[in-house]
């Protein structure tokens, strides 16, 4: 033990250059017989009267032959040395107790308006859901009360998501400065790295970057002072390869926002297996305080960054986000009325069907499949003369917990008024089967059959990633238009709705092979 403590001090006192100390440790120190070098350590319950008195004589514990074989608790005295060193290093601790600060001052977050221009939709001009997310950053940076409490994090795709437009004006954070001239020093937005600067780019270590992550994220603990991290990357690169840390980030109550990139199993259309994502959902919602969302549109993702502020930042709620977006381009309608509570709940309906005495279906979408969704409706409508209304879901997850705690509630409370889950609240009005498509597994969206109480028909990525062109994916996949009218359709035919022909019939006329194995076979 005098060893032991020389060298620890020496590395305490030693100045100038980093110290390593190389120490070989001993399983079970101390324990002799019982397990000392030995690999039962850990089924170790017990020792015997041997043992404890080797671990007496060892460490020079005053306790007698007569009590040794009772394995006695012993308290040194008050004045002895050791108990003058443990109450003179918890007073340096600064207490007897762990603790951790939980509040840090509370953030004006900025109102709905202040990101206006994604809910006012972007008329005929195409934008993806990653191109609104980066512009929710550049709204959010540019704001005085909160713009440099922001953390952007990216592992080394920037210009992949359209971040080169911060560099110039945030500057890359170096604590050295720049020492290089950047290849693209001769463009606008040139790679500018600073000592002062606010993004964090951590080059291809996604491990590195979620450790920043979790630092900016538990700042409010740490210093006292409330970051706002957003940290993204490739969705296939979250939670599937650093599952650990992002756990490890719920465990000590980190917030801020995670941007899960490209994401879903049909977006990226040339990269396979490495990138295609159709499970980080499914990984998300392990982790109790990740609220996860998969939005189609930008406002959407406008509705749910700016809860997401309030809930951290200004009620102090110790959660964080997982949202994914899509490079997918399309034009992005505005805001309906009144939808931002079915935003945040996990559903709302985008479209109701105009007609009437027909049979009628309810399809849900979500993410990069919705407007699948939306082309099957008017397929449906058009070439069958099936009523559809469809619904944006932004979060199974979250319609999966409330259930839950719906079916926990009501199990407690037995003698009084049932309460409904969101879903059913929702689908109460509405008629016909219910067909669920998603660019997910079909595990994701499964999670609410228990609150459905009618036909459900769920579809979903399940298999490994393939490169091909989108159409092709969602073909291969069967979250396709066409599949999603096809699995409309046969469930109508299941309920006597329709004829029974019908769903053979769409088979054939969108030349869909039936007998081909399923996508998760191949």
């Amino acid at each position: 033990p005098h060893k032991v403590y020389a060298a620890y001090a020496a590395a305490m006192e030693h100045t100038g250059q980093p110290t390593v100390i190389l120490a070989k440790t001993v399983k079970g120190y101390g324990m002799g017989e019982a397990g000392e070098g030995q690999n039962v350590t850990h089924q170790m319950h017990d020792m015997a009267e041997s043992a404890l008195r080797a671990f007496r004589d060892r460490f020079g514990i005053p306790i007698s032959d007569e009590e040794i074989g009772k394995a006695p608790f012993y308290l040194p005295e008050p004045d002895s040395p050791e108990m003058r060193y443990l109450h003179e290093r918890r007073r340096a601790l600064g207490g007897y107790l762990p603790a951790r600060r939980t509040r840090a001052p509370v953030l004006e977050v900025p109102e709905l308006s202040a990101f206006d221009a994604l809910l006012k939709g972007s008329g005929d001009r195409e934008m993806s859901s990653t191109m609104a997310a980066v512009r929710i950053l550049q709204i959010l940076t540019r704001d005085k009360k909160i713009g440099r409490n922001i953390v952007p994090i990216v592992p080394d795709e920037s210009r992949t998501f359209g971040m080169e437009g911060m560099f110039r004006r945030l500057g890359i954070y170096s604590s050295v400065g720049q020492l290089y001239e950047p290849v693209d020093s001769d463009q606008i937005a040139y790679y500018r790295e600073e000592k002062d600067g606010q993004i964090l780019q951590e080059g291809i270590c996604e491990a590195g970057a979620t450790a920043s992550f979790i630092a900016a994220g538990t700042a409010y603990s740490n210093h006292g002072v409330h970051m706002i991290p957003f940290y993204i990357f490739y969705s296939m690169f979250g939670f599937q390869r650093v599952g650990d840390l992002l756990w490890a980030a719920g465990d000590i109550q980190c917030r801020g926002f995670l941007l899960g990139g490209t994401a879903g199993r049909t977006t990226l259309a040339g990269e396979g297996l490495q990138h295609q994502d159709g499970h980080s959902h499914v990984l998300a919602n392990t982790v109790p305080s990740c609220v996860s969302y998969d939005p189609a549109y930008a406002y959407e993702l406008a509705v749910i960054i700016q809860d997401g502020l309030r809930r951290m930042y200004r009620d102090d709620e110790s959660i964080y986000y997982y949202l994914t977006v899509m490079n997918e381009k399309y034009p992005q309608p505005p805001m309906p009325e009144g939808v931002e509570k079915g935003i945040l709940r996990g559903m709302y309906r985008v479209r109701e069907s105009g007609m009437e005495d027909a049979p009628r279906v309810q399809l849900l979408g979500s993410g990069a499949i919705l407007r699948e969704v939306l082309a099957a409706a008017e397929m449906l409508e058009h070439d069958h003369a099936v009523a559809a209304d469809v619904w944006s879901v932004t979060s199974y997850n979250e319609l999966a917990r409330d259930g839950q705690d719906t079916d926990r509630w009501n199990m407690l409370h037995p003698e009084e008024e049932r309460r409904l889950s969101f879903v059913e609240r929702q689908l109460a009005g509405t008629s016909g089967p219910v067909v669920a498509a998603s660019d997910y597994m079909r595990l994701h969206s499964e999670q609410i059959r228990a609150y459905v109480h009618r036909s459900y028909r769920t579809l979903g990525t399940d298999g490994w990633g393939r490169s091909d062109r989108r159409p092709k994916l969602r073909q291969f996949f069967e979250v396709h238009r066409n599949h999603v009218c096809v699995a409309a359709l046969s469930a109508l035919a299941e309920e006597g709705a329709i004829d029974r022909g019908a769903p053979g019939q769409a088979i054939e006329k969108y030349a869909i092979d039936a007998d081909r194995p399923a996508p998760r076979c191949r």
